[in-house]
């Protein structure tokens, strides 16, 4: 099931990050982390995919820069299609928030990377950091 994230899921998106194979949280890049995620939840939506009874991934934009913020799966749910069904809500909250266009990072020789290449997004080039820049109009 799809729905918008509660409070209450918050430690279980916390710990889907955090279990996550690929694209690990940095201790440098968690406070800004969770800073953002502080302000999208008091001011946007975190999608959320519930089974089994728990929260088994998310996705989230981030509508103040029209960016994906997050799109995390829980190790043991990948490849059931849960991310292809998540994105779409993130990218729609960037068109109502008046985007025509989404972008994200992502590391090169990723799972992630290739599963934005199989979903249409285009890589528009690296950032400092060697992380691509995907774009996808919305």
């Amino acid at each position: 099931m799809i729905r918008k994230a509660t409070l209450a899921d918050r430690p279980r998106i916390y710990d889907i990050r955090h279990a996550v194979r690929e694209n690990r949280l940095s201790q440098a890049s968690a406070a800004k982390v969770d800073t953002t995620a502080d302000w999208i939840f008091r001011n946007a939506a975190f999608w959320v995919w519930e089974e089994d009874g728990a929260v088994q991934g998310f996705a989230v934009a981030d509508p103040r820069d029209g960016t994906i913020f997050g799109l995390f799966i829980h190790p043991d749910y990948e490849g059931r299609g849960i991310a292809r069904a998540l994105l779409p809500r993130a990218c729609e909250d960037l068109r109502a928030a008046g985007f025509a266009v989404a972008t994200l990072t992502t590391g090169p020789g990723t799972r992630a990377e290739r599963f934005y290449r199989e979903n249409g997004w285009e890589d528009v080039g690296r950032q400092d950091n060697g992380e691509i820049i995907f774009r996808k109009a919305l």
